[in-house]
């Protein structure tokens, strides 16, 4: 099978690594205890590297439990987890995306079933089994959509009330680019399709059409996808490349530090990212929240004026089952230390000073009993969102069948946006490559 699964099969045979989905009875969860292993986390997020880093140091001093993170880059976690599991000493926490993720790495999970740190999860949809085993678990809850300054968008004569359905944001769009010399900015920052920022597009903007065909059709996965919304998928992809801070021809070069900082610079009023951005952009010499706003990107379909933000979790924690006994001890014990200390969990949850040294913390909202409140803005107008009756839109991307599909339809919709290839290449990436890939999935 072509996959990083049979690959890593083979190696596991090859180097003699113990028989996989340990037992949670087989280690005993005293979470808190003096473990005598040690822990390697391999970090998901990179914007929150700092804050983990900051973290592992203090554990090991409260603990002695000597803790090393290590951050993948963007867009480069499976690529890093498959290289780094074949080694003499692969991480002890690690990351799966969603179900179809867990079906490469399920065989490398620990059951945490009776553990203490699965007692604080606060439901059980934020777990994920394989049968009565509980494999991983959420680590946060997250929400994303479009960014906006609403002091330049002031400027533009508009507010985000005015901004309902796709028609709307076209409109708004359109119109400041119109403007753009007069204004001295543009509607969108760049869509760049680095690799470091191209999963906003083949993965969160590729959701909405995903969950609004799902939503038809009253299911939540499919190994066919149709595209059903694949032209209205264009229309607001075309929207972004076509009212940018740049020329559509130079998006491949275009990074999310770029995208990023055109937004900070004040070059741009909208900038689809989400919630994990919030402490990167609110701070000293940066935006306030009164600057700030999260609105849902709208692509012409379903009821708009009904319609929440993206919102769920893609990040789950699991912790390797073929490490030795005492480290997935120590693991266990990091774990619940920090979902459950007020150190961990307001470095979690936290906004701006909420680090022991006095830096923003992460501001994710986590789905245990011991968080706190976020302060991140993004989250509370999902909340009110929510509380107005506004439909949250799901998380299908975890659906996706593979990295490789992610990947070739980012080729495709930069080739598109260069002027080299043509939408059609995108559909077939889109339909007829998700296809391809799920039945390598169940093969």
């Amino acid at each position: 099978m072509k996959k990083a699964f049979a690959l890593l099969l083979t190696l596991a045979m090859t180097l003699s690594l113990a028989a996989c989905g340990g037992n949670s009875g087989d280690t005993e969860d005293t979470s808190g205890s003096d473990a005598a292993g040690e822990v390697y986390y391999l970090n998901f997020k990179p914007e929150a590297d700092d804050q983990w880093q900051e973290l592992a140091k203090l554990y090991t001093e409260e603990t002695g439990v000597p803790v090393t993170v290590v951050t993948a880059a963007s867009n480069t976690y499976e690529q890093n987890l498959t290289s780094d599991m074949a080694k003499d000493n692969p991480p002890t926490l690690f990351h799966v995306n969603g179900q179809n993720g867990l079906l490469n790495w399920k065989d490398y999970c620990y059951d945490l079933t009776g553990s203490a740190v699965l007692g604080e999860l606060t439901n059980d949809a934020y777990a994920l089994k394989d049968g009565d085993a509980t494999l991983a678990i959420a680590m946060a809850v997250e929400s994303y959509g479009l960014i906006v300054n609403k002091t330049l968008l002031a400027e533009a004569g508009y507010t985000v009330e005015e901004i309902q359905s796709f028609e709307d944001l076209k409109a708004v769009a359109e119109d400041i680019t119109a403007r753009k010399d007069e204004l001295g900015f543009s509607a969108f920052s760049s869509a760049g399709m680095d690799g470091s920022s191209n999963w906003r597009y083949q993965t969160h903007l590729a959701n909405l059409p995903i969950y609004f065909e799902y939503e038809d059709k009253g299911i939540t996965s499919t190994d066919a996808i149709e595209g059903t919304y694949l032209d209205n998928y264009k229309a607001i992809f075309d929207l972004y490349i076509n009212n940018s801070t740049c020329e559509p021809a130079v998006l491949a070069s275009k990074t999310g530090d770029d995208s990023r900082n055109e937004f900070l610079a004040g070059e741009a009023v909208f900038f689809q990212n989400g919630s994990w951005e919030y402490s990167n952009l609110v701070g000293e010499g940066k935006f306030t929240d009164d600057d700030l706003a999260m609105i849902p990107i709208y692509i012409g379909v379903g009821d708009e004026a009904n319609q929440g933000l993206c919102t769920g979790t893609e990040n789950y924690w699991a912790v390797n089952a073929n490490a030795s006994p005492e480290n997935i001890q120590a693991t266990l014990d990091f774990l619940y230390w920090c979902v459950t200390s007020e150190t961990g969990t307001k470095a979690m949850g936290g906004g701006e000073g909420a680090m022991p040294s006095g830096g923003a913390g992460m501001g994710f909202v986590i789905p245990f009993k011991g968080a706190v409140e976020s302060s991140n803005l993004f989250m509370k107008q999902n909340d009110e969102y929510t509380a107005a009756g506004k439909v949250p839109v799901r998380w299908d991307f975890t659906t996706m069948p593979s990295q490789t599909w992610k990947d070739d339809l980012a080729s495709a919709l930069t080739a598109y946006a260069a002027g080299t290839g043509d939408w059609d290449g995108v559909v077939s990436a889109f339909v007829d490559n998700w296809a391809s890939e799920y039945a390598l999935l169940g093969g």
